[in-house]
């Protein structure tokens, strides 16, 4: 079965990571679902309050992040999904249209995480029709640290003078084979 691999290997404006420090993000679809698997540094910052599952301001944690687009819609609204996983257990799934438009929240998800030593590991399993239609594109981000040492990090550098993870323009084409799918 085919499989996507995505790494996260350069700081959010382009600055190269060592290979110790690179988050990979592998994606495989299934018949009705996609499953999701992070490899990741671990840097023991302090989880969310509240026990694992949908959390909302992710974000502002060590988190691994997908974001994946679809095409426009009639009225040039593009549809896309904002998939966030923790070291802790914690997630947050949310469907936009349109640049930074929520719509809907999925809490409803199945993710596990593991801590291993200096690294983390996630899964999750979403179900196929969470993501949009049409050509997908995608990228994928990594967030650490606290305070001075908080870092941002991406598969694709997007420019600017900050971090702006729903900057759809910096995407880049996402292929999953379906075709090797049984009863796909």
């Amino acid at each position: 079965m085919s499989k996507t691999v995505l790494h996260v290997s350069s700081t959010w404006n382009g600055s190269l990571l060592c290979e110790g420090a690179q988050t990979r993000l592998e994606l495989k679809p299934f018949e009705s679902e996609v499953a999701l698997r992070v490899s990741a540094p671990f840097h023991n910052d302090p989880p969310p309050e509240g026990p694992p599952g949908s959390t909302d301001g992710l974000w502002e944690y060590e988190v691994v992040e997908l974001f994946i687009s679809g095409a426009a819609n009639e009225e040039g609204l593009v549809p896309y999904i904002e998939i966030e996983m923790s070291p802790h257990g914690h997630f947050l799934v949310l469907e936009f249209l349109g640049e930074r438009q929520r719509i809907k929240t999925y809490t409803d998800v199945d993710y596990q995480a593991t801590i291993d030593g200096e690294r983390w590991y996630g899964d999750m399993k979403i179900p196929r029709s969470w993501l949009p239609e049409g050509k997908l594109r995608c990228n994928a981000y990594a967030i650490r640290g606290q305070g001075r040492n908080r870092g941002y990090f991406a598969m694709k550098p997007m420019g600017g003078d900050k971090p702006d993870f729903h900057r759809l323009e910096f995407f880049k084409t996402l292929s999953l084979d379906w075709s090797e799918v049984d009863g796909a």
